[in-house]
């Protein structure tokens, strides 16, 4: 009776064969469908990845193969709950806290003093959007950094919006939490100052304080929208490691939309990898991925 219990439940878990995989043209109606919601490429050489992640969706929703699950989706009426989970299953969301640390040595030596000194008067509020924000960690790093400048200047307050497209990914932002192992790039005052440790050792698990996630909200928002419900006086704008996912022209309309909500002298940061794009735009450079609006 075991071994009949043990079977049944290595043939509930069991991975499908190899054989099965997505049809040329499902593939295509995939990469189309997620391309028009994103405008994020997926060539032909992203197959086997975005394999493995729709699997999980083939199997939540009791598919029991990829044309099985694709005719649900397309053609029986699928398409209007699945294609948020298929969004935030395909998106990358690959972040780090103080990933290319430059960028924060930027905004602690240049943007935010010149930001406090075109204010006029009293205690200024600054606004950072982290555009792209994934899990949070770069919001997060952020807020470390100005709380720090705050906590010592007491010249100003601070504002984060973490924006993304992929709804699982703003919860696990919200919530804040992560392995232990992950915040090893947190210098250690800062690590201190604002983590939370779990109380069960074995979990290994940080949290960000209260008060810090309190300068920090998060929103859903889809860089291929027309307009984005955020302020118009926005000092910095951090969107990294996402436009080398756009082609050229989405590229440039992209950033031409956020440029509409930065002050005028705001920054735009952009990640290492992503070169100067769209020379008719309103930016001058001033180190390497990092603009400002003239």
């Amino acid at each position: 009776m075991a071994s009949a219990s043990a079977a049944l439940r290595k043939s509930q878990t069991a991975p499908l064969p190899p054989s099965d995989s997505l049809s040329d043209e499902d593939f295509l109606r995939i990469a189309e469908l997620v391309g028009g919601h994103t405008g994020i490429r997926l060539p032909a050489g992203k197959r086997t990845m975005v394999e493995g992640r729709i699997r999980k969706r083939m199997r939540a929703t009791g598919q029991s193969s990829f044309a099985d699950y694709c005719h649900y989706v397309f053609e029986d009426g699928g398409l209007a709950t699945e294609v948020t989970h298929m969004i935030d299953a395909v998106t990358t969301n690959k972040t780090d806290f103080f990933r290319e640390p430059e960028h924060f040595d930027v905004l602690r030596r240049h943007i935010v003093p010149d930001c406090l000194s075109r204010s006029r008067g009293g205690k200024a509020a600054l606004k950072v959007w982290s555009a792209a924000a994934s899990n949070g960690a770069e919001a997060y790093t952020i807020a470390m950094v100005l709380a720090d400048m705050a906590s010592r200047e007491r010249r100003f307050d601070f504002s984060i919006l973490g924006t993304d497209i992929s709804t699982d990914i703003l919860a696990q932002a919200r919530r804040a939490v992560y392995p232990a192992d992950f915040v090893a790039p947190v210098p250690a005052e800062m690590q201190r100052r604002y983590l939370m440790h779990s109380r069960d050792p074995a979990a290994r698990e940080v949290r960000i304080v209260p008060e810090l996630r309190r300068h920090v909200g998060f929103m859903h928002l889809n860089l291929m929208d027309d307009s984005y419900a955020v302020d118009g006086d926005v000092d910095a704008i951090f969107l990294r490691n996402v436009l080398i996912y756009f082609d050229k022209p989405t590229q440039v309309a992209v950033v031409g939309r956020l440029l509409r909500h930065l002050r005028p002298g705001g920054y735009l940061l952009l990640g290492h990898s992503e070169s100067m794009i769209g020379a008719s735009l309103r930016l001058k450079q001033l180190a390497p991925s990092v603009f400002k609006l003239v």
